[in-house]
């Protein structure tokens, strides 16, 4: 993706409001209000099947870029696996009705390997930068574009999916270990997988150009051999219940899938189905997952023609609510920057534009702390906006908590800075939402919080502006007291153009490396498609 201007997921000026968390409690009665979910989206383009003549990409790309909301990075957890995979690189199990597409890294385009393109970067590297390790092209014909969910990391592997393929390379020299052609079109997967390495994605059951595209189909996945599992197809209930955007999250050995009212969760090892929608008139808009399962839910209000938003954490293994946490009245859930403990964006108004805030719980759900940012926006960045695709409650980042030091680090609104963007990090105290302290990122460019580990927050670098020369992105640390952040990984300055052309990545980082994915793929021509980095590695 080039550099469009900075998006504004989470945007607009807080607006300090009272009363803005509301205490926890039920549902009232009444007719359930026909109101936009917290999941509204901007307008979809309607892109017309490619015909043989060619496609039209000019209009194509200009309808996306009108609705494109920002992209961003996530933290993960330790991946990164010294030693190569001793999978053959020829080892392609395919799924049951496959199609045939094209293979990453088979394209007539590619002419170097994802080392050699390294190699050439790395020979300006100064002294205590970091090498690149390999650069992915796409090296794929896609339709007018596509979407990459993940990655996701097992074994020495690191896979994503993308159109009708789910491919797994080495975290080592990039090399493709395996891939997985499938009969349809990817349209939805969780943001982690479980913890052996296993993940489930969502495909399209319908591919004619006249059918409703409805992502109703499961696959289970083991990504450190590439090998298909079980598969299922859910059954859609005869009201106007279409799936083409859901929501799908891992917690422990449970999948959940939820979106437009509908709520199911499947045991990740078998693929037998667990729970379905809780009962009562409530609605489930989506789960987040990880160590603790949420969920943002709608009810109907006493109003007429209103609903309520809820927060309600879920026991994955009977679908049980836990506890419940009632959002005032006209708030929406954005989004769950953290689970463990329950840290909430809400926004008030449209996607984009709207009023943004955070609401701190307790682990028992009830109102922790409001963080007063004052003048500096919170800002948080999410993939699913971008892509269209794998719209998950927990893609955004942007934040980071420190449970230790009871400290909340929060990324502000970019703000321009020549050709590039640059921003804030500001750090609160969670029992009080009191500001800390600021601390600003060099100019022309920008900070990410990722996750806290050994008592720091770890944040992305992005790469200055083309003007700033000798400097480059990588991973930076800042501890609970603030001060000027310091180096983790630093990128090669000789990468900072690459780097650039990973627009608002999804991030990776542990043990010394870090990768880089670009969310979306999308050209004006095929070659250009084709030539498209999609993964950086870099690290010793």
């Amino acid at each position: 993706m080039s550099q469009p201007p900075p998006q504004q997921g989470f945007g607009a000026p807080y607006e300090p409001r009272p009363g803005v968390y509301g205490d926890p409690g039920q549902p009232q009665p009444g007719p359930y209000g026909q109101r936009p979910g917290p999941y509204e989206r901007p307008p979809q383009p309607q892109i017309p099947p490619p015909s043989s003549g060619g496609r039209s990409r000019g209009r194509v790309v200009g309808l996306v870029a009108a609705v494109l909301a920002g992209v961003l990075v996530i933290g993960a957890g330790v991946w990164f696996v010294v030693g190569g995979d001793d999978a053959s690189d020829d080892k392609k199990p395919v799924a049951k009705g496959t199609a045939e597409p094209e293979q990453p890294g088979t394209g007539p385009s590619r002419k170097k390997t994802p080392a050699a393109e390294a190699a050439e970067i790395n020979k300006g590297r100064e002294e205590g930068e970091a090498k690149v390790r390999w650069i992915q092209k796409n090296g794929v014909d896609v339709p007018v574009g596509a979407s990459a969910l993940g990655p996701w990391t097992a074994g020495g592997i690191v896979a994503k999916a993308m159109y009708r393929t789910v491919s797994g390379y080495s975290l080592e020299d990039g090399s493709r270990k395996w891939s997985l052609r499938l009969p349809t079109d990817v349209c939805a997967a969780p943001t982690r997988p479980t913890a052996d390495g296993k993940i489930v994605i969502g495909l399209l059951t319908e591919t004619s150009a006249d059918a409703d595209e409805n992502c109703d189909k499961l696959q289970m996945i083991d990504l450190a051999t590439g090998e298909a599992g079980w598969s299922v197809t859910i059954d859609r209930v005869v009201r106007n219940d279409a799936l083409r955007y859901v929501v799908m999250a891992i917690s422990g050995d449970v999948v959940t899938i939820g979106g437009l009212g509908r709520a199911e969760a499947y045991r990740v090892s078998d693929g037998k189905q667990v729970w379905g929608k809780p009962p009562g008139p409530c609605e489930v808009q989506g789960f987040a997952g990880g160590s603790v399962m949420l969920a943002s839910v709608l009810c109907p209000s006493q109003s007429k023609g209103e609903v309520d938003e809820e927060v309600r954490r879920i026991d994955p293994v009977t679908g049980r609510t836990l506890w419940t946490y009632k959002v005032r009245k006209g708030w929406n859930v954005d989004a769950f920057h953290s689970v463990d403990p329950p840290v909430i964006f809400l926004r008030k108004g449209p996607l984009v534009g709207g009023t943004s805030a955070i609401a701190v719980l307790n682990d028992d759900g009830t109102f922790r702390s409001r963080p007063a940012p004052g003048g500096d926006a919170p800002e948080g960045r999410c993939p699913g906006r971008e892509r269209q695709l794998g719209w998950n409650l927990d893609t955004c980042t942007g934040t980071a908590v420190d449970t230790d030091t009871d400290t909340l680090y929060v990324a502000t609104k970019h703000r321009s800075a020549g050709r590039s963007s640059t921003n804030d990090v500001v750090a609160y105290d969670m029992s009080t939402g009191k500001k800390k302290w600021k601390v600003p990122s060099p100019a022309t460019q920008t900070l990410m919080p990722l996750r806290v580990e050994g008592g720091k927050a770890l944040m992305y670098l992005s790469p200055p502006d083309p003007k700033t020369k000798d400097v480059g992105g990588g991973i930076m640390a800042l501890g609970p007291q603030g001060g000027t952040p310091q180096p983790v990984l630093r990128h090669p300055a000789s990468a900072a153009a690459t780097e650039r052309a990973f627009d608002e990545p999804i991030v990776l980082h542990a043990d010394g490396r870090s990768l880089l994915m670009l969310p979306e793929v999308l050209g004006e021509t095929d070659e250009e498609e084709m030539e498209m980095r999609t993964m950086i590695a870099f690290g010793d």
